[in-house]
């Protein structure tokens, strides 16, 4: 339970600061485009560190590197809770991704290493219903945070929470998290790190604050090098794992049938998710008019839907199999963005969270199936002597994915509304959603029926 609770707090900051950006751009002065650092800051070094986590936790050993995470997470929450401008909030933010990077890939890997057959099963689970309903409890908590204005510190008490948290997982790690570590510690990859991280920086950056900087000429030269940069690194990763050295992802993970299924599942999965989350708090705040507290609680049916669904999932999966699961996922998630599409074009502008939540509820429905489906898929696959890096690989596409539906989705909702208006650019990101959920349902189908929850 310390490792699911370590999994949280990094998906809990990510979306966090959705319903705080209005506190932070008075009280700091920050431009549009700062507020998008601070998202992109944070999405960046976490997706690009984490494949490095998961492989510095294979080496040196995942306790150690679970602990020292969870610290560096609670030093750097500290610093963007004292942030006296939003450069240094940007800073902040910057390496508590880094801190986080270090700390998640640990939580995966040690499930991966140290259970098996149906306790591995509860445990995947268990993992994606932390990670599933995390998401959303980020933008219930900070809706309430920064409501409740504790002591008057507005937003930054979003970040200042996590420090006694932090020191609670400290106290239960050291006790109670199991160390583990790859059989045969592999030897560092400078090369494949730089260019793994550069490869994530040239496609995450531009895309986030390409759009509100005007597509300045390094943004459109970046996205350009991009894919050069993808394939230098795994002509690079594929000749190491040849000649026997020790690659930072080793190639020969993603020729597994079942962890490319996995990653294909991931990219509707997440990148819907992620414009979803921030649409909706876009919609909530400025469409429909209301208060960061109001806009948090009207989540939390899609929040406890989605639990009880991820609950649910390992015995819906042992009759179905992970394949249909993910299929009836991708169906009852498209009826409740239906659902939600309706209810704006009945009730616009006054649409109340009543009228939101049943759709709500079949979105959480959807959602906590598919999580533990995805990594299940992923990691069924995966030997346990390379557990960190195919978890850093199964998190950094998520992490990646989270980032570019924000960026890519996110932006075309934001360029939509001057010429729509906000309801019928809604309509259009919820059709561009059910249209990814499509391709889930035909992932979903070409699964094996072997593929169950004993993988």
């Amino acid at each position: 339970m310390t490792v699911l609770l370590g999994a949280a707090l990094p998906m809990v900051d990510f979306f966090i600061v959705n319903v705080a950006f209005p506190s932070i751009q008075r009280d700091l002065d920050a431009s549009p485009a700062a507020l998008e650092m601070v998202v992109a800051s944070y999405a960046v070094a976490y997706a690009a560190l984490l494949v490095l986590g998961g492989r510095l936790g294979d080496s040196h050993g995942r306790r150690r590197l679970f602990l020292w995470g969870v610290a560096a997470f609670g030093v750097t929450s500290l610093a963007c809770g004292l942030a006296p401008n939003a450069w240094s909030l940007i800073l902040a933010r910057l390496t508590q991704g880094a801190a986080s990077a270090m700390m998640l890939p640990q939580v995966l890997a040690t499930i991966h290493a140290t259970t098996e057959g149906r306790r591995r099963s509860r445990a995947i689970a268990l993992y994606g219903s932390v990670g599933g309903i995390s998401m959303v409890l980020g933008q219930v908590l900070g809706g309430v945070l920064v409501a409740a204005d504790l002591g008057g510190s507005g937003w930054r008490a979003i970040f200042l929470v996590n420090v006694p948290v932090v020191l609670f997982a400290l106290l239960l790690g050291v006790r109670s998290v199991p160390d583990s570590r790859s059989d045969r510690p592999a030897r560092g990859d400078i090369p494949g790190t730089v260019l793994l991280t550069a490869a994530l920086v040239a496609l995450l950056l531009p895309l986030t604050e390409g759009r509100a900087a005007g597509w300045p000429l390094w943004s459109v030269a970046a996205l350009v090098a991009a894919p050069f940069l993808g394939w230098a690194f795994f002509a690079v990763e594929a000749r190491a794992e040849r000649s026997g050295g020790s690659p930072l992802l080793p190639p020969s993970l993603l020729r597994e049938p079942g962890v490319r299924r996995g990653l294909l599942a991931g990219l509707p999965l997440f990148l819907g998710f992620s414009a979803w989350m921030f649409d909706i708090a876009l919609v909530l705040q400025q469409g429909l008019r209301y208060g960061a507290l109001q806009a948090g609680l009207t989540l939390v049916p899609l929040g406890i839907a989605q639990f009880a669904s991820s609950v649910a999932a390992p015995r819906i999966t042992e009759r179905l199999g992970t394949g249909r699961v993910l299929a009836l996922s991708a169906v009852v998630h498209s009826a409740g963005l239906a659902l939600v599409g309706l209810a704006a074009l009945a009730w616009w502008p006054e649409l109340s969270w009543a009228g939101l939540a049943p759709g709500f509820v079949l979105c959480g429905l959807g959602q906590g199936l598919q999580l533990p489906s995805y990594f299940r898929l992923v990691l069924s696959a995966v030997p346990a002597s390379h557990a960190g890096a195919g978890s850093g690989l199964a998190a950094t596409t998520q992490q990646s994915c989270l980032a570019l539906g924000v960026a890519a989705l996110g932006s075309l909702f934001l360029a939509l509304i001057p010429v729509l208006g906000m309801r019928d650019a809604l309509l259009v990101a919820l059709s561009v959603q059910v249209a990814g959920l499509a391709g889930l349902f035909a992932v979903g189908l070409r699964v094996p029926t072997d593929v169950t929850s004993e993988g």
